[in-house]
């Protein structure tokens, strides 16, 4: 992990997982629209990646303060409004450390401690 930032920082790691692969058109369009947002927020970092049905982000926060000012607000609170028609499970965790996690140990710690957020 990065050590550039001196304090812990908070990391969240989400999985979506769609209902079908044909749902990836819509989500792709609340993907744009949330990464537009995330860059006017005090996110450090990012990354994401997926594949026809599997999606996984990564973001770098200082506090959960700016954590909860992204969630709760824009773009990203209108696709958690939409995601009942496209999404059937969101996992997600939110972890102390230095810098972003690899893409496999991202993966394991949303499978075995990941909050799932709905099913549907």
């Amino acid at each position: 992990m990065s050590t550039k930032y001196r304090n812990k920082m908070k990391v969240t790691m989400t999985s979506i997982e769609l209902k079908s692969p044909f749902k990836i058109f819509a989500l792709l369009i609340h993907i744009l629209n949330i990464a537009n947002q995330l860059r006017t927020t005090n996110c450090l970092e990012f990354k994401k990646k997926g594949n026809w049905t599997k999606y996984y982000t990564i973001t770098l926060w200082r506090n959960n303060d700016d954590i909860k000012k992204f969630v709760y607000s824009g773009a990203h609170m209108y696709a958690i409004r939409k995601s009942k028609r496209m999404v059937k499970e969101i996992r997600t965790l939110t972890i102390e450390a230095d810098g972003l996690p690899s893409w496999k140990e991202a993966i394991i710690l949303l499978k075995t401690k990941g909050k799932p957020r709905f099913l549907i």
